[in-house]
Formats: structure tokens, sequence, C-alpha cells
């Protein structure tokens, strides 16, 4: 039988291009995607001026100086706390002590009752060999009693007192706990406002950094000029006054020596010398704490501290006056409470002039517009205008 031909059409083989297909897909798929990521990425964030840094920084360094404020005066609350506290448990052993010897006593007394096994007054009477003896030794008990009884008593006076004391001492403790606590939330917020400040400088270019240099010589040379033009005030008035008091004694004179109003020129002589004998001893204070003060110059800023090697603003006002025999407090909100308020164009050398509206700084004013004060971290002790910063008012301590 002969062999039918296969009427089947034979295989066209096709060739396969899927693969390709798929890489292009993936290829096009990721340019495009990165074309969506480029597009929808936020811009990078520009950089601020040095002008902005300038007044970021300012601002951080005066949070950092309330912050200090904060510190120094949790520290002296703490030093203070812990004082008490010290003197509060000395208190409470010496009481303890007391009460242990009152114990004893009472102890010895006890002891003593069993011994004599407690026999009643009329048996003793009848068993005693002599009467009289008996009366003898009956009152020399009622005096131990007596003193059993001063014993109890100091014994419950001394348990009391020693349990208030030691609940003023655990209260105390709690106290000094939570002022501790405070100084250390305050040490941190000094420091990382510092480190924030340090950052932002860290991060100017050369460039950048002399172009601050020179907004702040800018800011100085501003400052100068106002106290120049303060002294040139201050100078003026001082002229004024005294040509009024020259002109004042020689009306005096002239009307002594008409010989009318001799009451008149002694009443005037005393008012004038307690006037100036009161300008006299500030003014011999007031040399004392600026004498001071400028052998301070050159010493760091440390916030903190309050000298001898270094100090921050209300450190070095609070030593200086030391040295005129004035006891200011530690910080500067407590400074600007005590003394006298005196109007800008009133100061006087000494004076304390205090600046912002959170009272964080403070320096000695020396004259002519200047001060002498710890400025900020980083820099020393120096003298510079009180118009550098924006005053908040001034004292005059003594």
């Amino acid at each position: 039988m002969p062999v039918l031909a296969s009427h089947r059409k034979p295989r066209t083989k096709v060739r396969t291009t899927t693969p390709a297909v798929g890489l292009t897909t993936a290829a096009l798929a990721s340019v495009t995607l990165l074309s969506t990521q480029s597009a929808t990425a936020a811009p990078a964030e520009p950089k601020p001026a040095v002008e902005e840094v300038q007044k970021k920084v300012d601002a951080l360094y005066r949070q950092a100086g309330a912050a200090t404020q904060e510190y120094n005066r949790a520290k002296a609350a703490s030093a203070s706390q812990q004082t008490k506290v010290d003197t509060l448990l000395s208190d409470v052993a010496k009481r303890t002590e007391k009460i242990n010897e009152a114990r004893r006593a009472l102890g010895s007394y006890a002891a003593a009752q069993y011994r004599n096994g407690g026999i009643g007054p009329a048996a003793t009477f009848f068993l005693a060999d002599d009467p009289q003896g008996y009366f003898d030794q009956s009152r020399l008990m009622d005096r131990a009693t007596e003193r059993q009884q001063r014993s109890v008593t100091e014994f419950r006076t001394q348990q009391a007192s020693a349990a208030k004391k030691r609940a003023e001492a655990v209260k105390s403790l709690e106290t000094l706990t939570e002022t501790q606590a405070t100084l250390a939330s305050s040490k941190k917020d000094v420091q990382t406002k510092l480190t924030e400040a340090r950052g932002l400088l860290s991060r100017l270019t050369a460039e950048e950094k002399a172009r601050l240099a020179e907004l702040e010589r800018k800011k100085e040379a501003e400052a100068k000029e106002k106290a120049a033009k303060l002294a040139a005030r201050q100078a003026a008035e001082a002229k004024e006054r005294a040509e009024a008091e020259e002109k004042a004694r020689e009306e005096a004179a002239k009307e002594s020596g008409d010989g009318s109003g001799t009451g008149s020129g002694t009443g005037t002589d005393p008012g004038s010398g307690t006037g100036s004998g009161a300008d006299s001893g500030y003014a011999a204070k007031a040399e004392k704490v600026l004498a001071f003060a400028r052998a301070q110059i050159g010493k760091p800023y440390v916030w903190g501290a309050s000298g001898p090697s270094s100090y921050d603003c209300s450190g070095l006002t609070q030593a200086a006056w030391r040295e005129a025999g004035v006891t200011l407090p530690r910080t500067t909100w407590d400074q600007v409470e005590v003394g006298t308020r005196v109007a800008t164009s009133d100061l006087k050398p000494g004076d304390l002039v205090f600046f912002y509206d959170d009272i964080s700084h403070v320096g000695i004013y020396k004259g002519d517009g200047m001060m002498i004060h710890a400025p900020k971290p980083g820099a020393n002790v120096r003298e510079e205008s009180i118009y550098y910063m924006p005053i908040y008012g001034s004292v005059r301590p003594a």
C-alpha cells in the first residue's frame, strides 16, 4: 500500500522576542520612575543668609543665658537645701542619742522595780525592822518615782521632737531631689542651646564668617556711637549741675556777706554736705567694684562660673560688688530687685545694667555709656557699649 502523503502543514518557526520586550519595558519603567521621583522630590532647603544665622545664633545665646540663670538659681538653692538637710540629719542623730539615754534610764528603773518584787507599801511597813527607817526609805522612793516620771516625760518629749525633725529631714530631702533635677535639666538646656549655636557657626564658609564678623563690627560701631552720645549728654548735664551749684554758692555767699540769713546759710551747708557725703560713699564703693572688674578683663566667660578664673555675667557682678562689701544674690533675676532703680540717663559708675525682656544678662556700668561684662560663650570679660544689647533697666545696688 502506497504511503499517503501528510496533509499537515509544516510548522513555521516563530522567533520569540518576549525577553527583549520585557527588558525594554523595565528600562522604560525605571526611567519613568526616576523621572517621577525627580519631579516630585522636595527641593533642597535653601541655605540661610548670614544675617539670618546671626539672628539665630544671638537668640540661642540669649536663651542659653536665661537657662544659665535658671541653672545658677537651682545650684544656689541646691547648696542651701543641702546645708539644711545636713543640719536636720545632725539634729536627728543628736535627738536619737537623747532618746537612747532616756530609754536606758527607764530600763534601769524597770530592772530595779523587778528586783524589789513589787511589794506593796503596807506589807513593807509591817515587815520593816525599823518603822522610822521605812518612812525615810519611803520618802526616798517618792523622790525616785518623781525622777522616773521626769524620765518618762523626757523620753516622750524627745521621741516626739525627733519624729518631727525626722519628718522635716525627709521633706527637705525630697525638695533637694527636686532642686537637683531642675539643676540637671537647666544644665542640659544650656548645653543644647550652645551646641546648636556652634553647629550653625561651624557650617559657615570662610566668606560667610568674614561677612558675619563685618556685621558684628558694624553692630559694635553703632553701639559705641550711642554710648558716645550718652556720654556727651551726661557731661553736659553734669556741667549744668556744677554751674547751678556754683551759682547757688555765690548767691549764698553774697547773702551771707550782706548779713542777712545767717540761719539759712547754716541750713544750706549741712544739706549739701549730706548729699555729697552719700555720693562720695557710693563712689568709693563703685571704685572698688570697677577696679575688681577691670582686673578680670580677658578672663573667659563660662556659664555657671563665679570666679576666680572665669565668670558668667551675674557671677562677675556678684564677685565685683562683694569687693565693696555688698552681697548680691546669684542670678540676674534676683540682682535686679536689689537697690534702687535708676534711669539710663542717670547711670553712675558701679550701677548694674540689665538686658533683654527676660533679664538674662547684666553688666557693670563704668561711665561714658560703657560697661564691663562677661558677654557670652567663646568671649572674654571686656568693656563694651551698653547699647550693644537692648536695655531692660538699671539699679544702684548700694
